[in-house]
């Protein structure tokens, strides 16, 4: 029987769940087990894709083109696994789900109740990851415990608890164990509430892993045993890492928990390899050749997670050239204020992500301009690429006021423009050109060099696309079409040969990138940004 791992939060939000489970799913494969990981999230949209990034941070595009949620993305990137549609349900979604079936008579006549029905549901969204290749299936519970959003998750996982028995599940609760400057103390006593309202609807944690800004003193770990009514092992610490969230694996492994979890199940407990993830860690945060800046000019730099797997696949490049990558933040509104120079001087390379709406585009713009005509290595993604292909027009090709349908339906120039597949979709939740797609690489080219292959296949989120029209004109004047879909008809990459390096994708690299293998536009740009900087210097010091 496929195990189950329910992973539980306390005290507050933003604790790192999804961290966690990805740090033990990559501990369990690295014992030899095959894992698939999800997340159940309380709220009632059907999935994230129509939420703002503010609200919800990335939208994570899976292979099969599910927008889900962006602990997903840590999933992936810690495991190498591919998550799908079925690793992401939302209360929306469960109760849609629930409603159609309704109506459809599926229920013969009977009143359809949280208990059993949408219980029910839940545990059939579980169970659905079930199969004779999976061995351990990890499940996040979304929210804190005492929500009221939370209560049909965590009543289904303890009703499959019991159907599935002790010797096949664990409950692991993330908890945070508070340091109050004040009195100079750790506090424990969140967590035993946080607990109280677990046991209260009967969940009683196997495992308790406690979030924590210093170590855990014996006399906290006794206290959190006796109160919470675990064993004292079981007490993990998962204190804040000092230099990446990819030693987290690391520090649980030092302190046996996959070990608790396989003796827990009754099962075997392998040999555990992890030098080649010590070594990837030690060479992001002991990088040979220094530092490089790159600056990321997007719509939504107020929120972190807005841009996660853009500032993760940074990170993941810049371990991969032995270098340790700065991320310059910058709104692109900001730039339309005070200019490209003053907020982008002094750059290694500029990235230019994905977003929607006209809010901040001209800001957008000015920074690929600045990129092209300083010679500062220039990544597009989506967006990115769109705007490049915008200021090609404008600037390289004396099209005045080209523009995206998107932004300007009157533009005289749509060097941007709906797809056909999208011109008659009215709704908006799931209706983008979404998930993996073939694309083909020109032979000889910056992206074809990058990956190695002319063959690829990526991601994609939009509904926008290069417009043929203006392709030969654009090419005319220097531009590069150096990647399209297999049938010829959709511009994916595009290039500036006349630039020391220009490479814009109107997919979303991004989603594809790990720490142990680097994606290929990424690492080519961070190599690029790390020419210019070495190049930079070394004419500093001639003029000296």
């Amino acid at each position: 029987m496929t195990k189950h791992l329910f992973v539980t939060g306390g005290v507050v939000s933003s604790l790192g769940k999804g961290l966690t489970a990805a740090s033990v799913a990559l501990l369990l494969e690295r014992r030899g087990y095959r894992v698939k990981l999800q997340k159940l999230d309380p709220y009632l949209n059907v999935d994230p894709g129509t939420m703002s990034p503010y609200q919800h941070g990335e939208v994570y595009v899976t292979v099969d083109g599910a927008e889900t949620d962006l602990d997903l993305g840590h999933y992936e990137r810690f495991t190498g696994v591919d998550c799908t549609r079925g690793s992401n349900f939302t209360t929306g979604r469960i109760y849609s789900d629930v409603i159609t079936r309704e109506r459809e008579g599926g229920y013969l006549g009977k009143t359809v109740q949280v208990i059993p029905h949408i219980t029910d549901a839940i545990k059939a969204a579980i169970r659905s990851m079930d199969g004779d290749d999976v061995d351990f299936v990890i499940t996040e519970i979304g929210g804190t415990a005492g929500d009221i959003e939370s209560l049909p998750f965590l009543e289904a996982i303890r009703q499959l608890r019991q159907e599935i028995g002790r010797t096949n599940g664990l409950f692991l609760h993330v908890t945070l164990v508070p340091y109050i400057a004040a009195a100079g103390e750790m506090k424990t006593k969140p967590s035993q509430q946080s607990v109280g309202i677990l046991r209260s609807i009967g969940i009683i944690p196997d495992i308790l892993i406690c979030r924590c800004e210093r170590p855990l003193e014996q006399e906290h770990k006794d206290k959190l045993a006796l109160f919470c009514n675990v064993e004292r092992q079981m007490v993990i610490e998962e204190q804040d890492v000092a230099n990446s969230i990819y030693e987290v694996p690391l520090a649980l492994a030092d302190q046996d928990l996959d070990v608790y979890i396989l003796e827990l199940l009754q099962l075997h407990v392998g040999r555990l390899d992890l030098r080649d993830w010590r070594a990837m860690v030690d060479r992001l945060v002991n990088p040979k050749f220094g530092t490089v800046e790159v600056a990321v000019v997007g719509k939504y730099i107020s929120l972190q997670d807005a841009y996660k797997s853009i500032y993760e696949s940074l990170t993941h490049a810049g371990g991969s050239n032995d270098v340790k990558v700065r991320v310059r933040q910058i709104e692109s509104e900001e730039v339309e204020r005070v200019g490209a120079e003053a907020l982008l001087a002094g750059v290694d390379g500029i990235l230019v992500p994905g977003g929607f709406g006209d809010r901040g585009i001209e800001g957008k713009i000015a920074a690929v301009r600045y990129a092209r005509e300083n010679g500062i290595p220039f990544f597009g993604i989506c967006l990115g690429m769109q705007c490049a292909v915008m200021d090609f027009g404008r600037q390289v090709c004396g099209l005045d006021s080209a523009n995206s349908s998107e932004f300007n339906e009157k533009t005289p120039h749509p060097v941007i423009h709906m797809m056909a597949s999208q011109r008659n979709v009215y709704r908006k939740g799931g209706t983008m050109r979404l998930g993996s797609y073939p694309c083909r690489l020109e032979a000889g080219t910056e992206a074809a060099a990058c990956y190695g292959a002319t063959e690829i296949s990526e991601r994609h989120r939009h509904r926008y696309e290069f417009n043929n029209a203006y392709r030969q004109q654009m090419e005319a004047k220097g531009l590069v079409i150096s990647g399209l879909s297999p049938d010829g008809e959709l511009v994916e990459v595009v290039e500036y040969p006349a630039h020391p390096w220009f490479v814009a994708c109107q997919f979303h690299p991004e989603f594809q990138s790990t720490p142990m293998r680097s994606h290929p536009l990424f690492r080519g740009f961070v190599a690029a940004a790390v020419k210019r900087r070495d190049l930079v210097k070394s004419n500093k010091n001639e003029g000296a």
